[in-house]
């Protein structure tokens, strides 16, 4: 029988910068959420979901692929776009190519809801990320952002830079 391995414990800089980093990911979404919804009246996901579909080729992505670059499930998918929908931002129509698949459209009025928004957004990024770093600190950033997220999946959009 062989003996249960001792468990890679962080050392004391491991530890204060798996803090300031768990800390980061938990208030940075409520932080950009808030500012998303005071002044657009949109979710976080909302503005995931509209500026995905912005992004991509003729405003249009597969549910499934936009719930896998918004990150969340196809269910919590489908009652935002219904929400969308409702506002007029987004249609939803059986894929042409494979009708066993739903496309997600953006329409003319979710674009112009993603350009009134992307300005507001934009600044309290550059608030609370850019201007708190300098531009050496931007650059490592980047870089270890993309290193952390090629070990969780390498063909994440955020290090393709496209949407499948």
């Amino acid at each position: 029988m062989e003996a249960a391995q001792e468990p890679r414990w962080l050392d004391d800089d491991q530890t204060q910068t798996w803090l300031a980093l768990t800390g980061m990911m938990m208030r940075l979404p409520t932080a950009l959420g808030a500012q998303l919804q005071r002044d657009a009246g949109l979710s976080h996901f909302e503005y995931q979901v509209l500026a995905g579909l912005s992004m991509s080729p003729e405003r249009t992505l597969r549910m499934s692929v936009l719930a896998g670059f918004a990150e969340g499930s196809l269910s919590r998918l489908s009652q935002v776009v219904a929400r969308l929908e409702k506002r007029g931002w987004v249609r939803r129509t059986p894929d042409p190519a494979d009708g066993r698949y739903t496309l997600a459209i953006l329409t003319d009025a979710g674009w112009d809801k993603v350009v009134a928004t992307a300005p507001g957004h934009v600044a309290e990024v550059q608030r609370l990320i850019f201007d708190a770093l300098t531009k050496a600190q931007q650059r490592q950033l980047g870089e270890i952002g993309r290193r952390i997220v090629a070990k969780i999946d390498p063909g994440d959009p955020c290090i393709t830079g496209r949407l499948p």
